[in-house]
């Protein structure tokens, strides 16, 4: 439905719940769209009725992923993800992980993908303090960006 700035996003989804629905965050860097991902957004979608989705910014995937990353640009990136059926709302965000959204947005869930369990995710405390269920939707890695630039090299590169 939309490409959000952060404040509207936080804003919306405050004024979605008041009117009794449920809020999904979900997030990544989603740098090489490929099936894991999708996978990941739509299991995340089916825990609430809209599906928020956190994009790492240009420089937040630096920093997380090294020099080279992200491959897409962060407009390309978010264009992209919004364009998935199970998206209703993303934004960009600029910090390693999503703690301050939770705690500006107050999700109902936070859906984090299969190489995760509900243990293991990052922003774990902080969905707790405020009521969060942490959610892990999608199935174990079934591909990931780093694999498929390995894979590119592997095939162009010899």
């Amino acid at each position: 439905m939309g490409i959000l700035t952060r404040k509207q996003a936080i804003d919306l989804a405050q004024l979605l719940r008041k009117e009794g629905k449920r809020i999904v965050l979900a997030n990544g860097v989603f740098d090489l769209l490929h099936r894991g991902h999708l996978l990941y957004l739509q299991e995340a979608k089916k825990f609430g009725d809209v599906l928020f989705v956190a994009v790492n910014s240009d420089a937040s995937v630096r920093r997380i992923k090294g020099k080279g990353r992200p491959i897409l640009g962060e407009e390309e990136r978010l264009a992209l993800v919004e364009a998935l059926k199970p998206v209703d709302y993303a934004f960009l965000f600029d910090e390693e992980d999503v703690r301050g959204i939770i705690l500006e947005m107050r999700p109902d869930f936070h859906a984090k993908g299969g190489d995760y369990t509900p243990e293991t995710v990052p922003e774990r405390d902080v969905a707790l303090k405020v009521g969060t269920r942490t959610v892990i939707a999608g199935s174990d890695k079934v591909n990931s960006t780093t694999d498929i630039i390995e894979r590119v090299l592997e095939k162009f590169c010899k």
